[in-house]
Formats: structure tokens, C-alpha cells, sequence
């Protein structure tokens, strides 16, 4: 092998490396996007569940001029 080969081959497995690193990067990012997701979905079902029991009409009239 000529030095020129072998110095391409270090550098595309340099690249492979960081590729790997940026994969594993994005998946956890994904990961935890989703389970942050899962958190807001769950915080309102619970907002939900709490005005469950609040009367009707309640919330109709809501003046907002200012």
C-alpha cells in the first residue's frame, strides 16, 4: 500500500467515527424529545382531569378587552 492510500484510509475511518459519535448523538436527542413529549401530554391530561369536576358553563364568559 502507497502512503497515500493508507493516509485515505485513516481519514475515512476518522470520518466513520464521527459519523457514528453524530448518529448516536441524534437518537438520544430523539429519545428524549419524545420523552419530553410524553411529559407535557401526561401534565395535561392531569389539567384535564382536575377541571373535570368544575360546573357548567363555567369559563363561557371570559372578558378579555382591554
Amino acid at each position: 500500500m502507497d502512503p497515500t492510500s493508507l493516509a485515505h484510509a485513516m481519514v475515512a475511518g476518522q470520518m466513520s467515527q464521527l459519523q457514528s459519535a453524530m448518529a448516536a448523538k441524534m437518537l438520544r436527542m430523539n429519545a428524549d424529545a419524545a420523552g419530553d413529549i410524553v411529559k407535557v401530554i401526561e401534565a395535561a391530561q392531569q389539567n384535564i382531569n382536575s377541571l373535570a369536576n368544575v360546573a357548567a358553563g363555567v369559563g363561557q364568559n371570559l372578558n378579555i378587552s382591554v
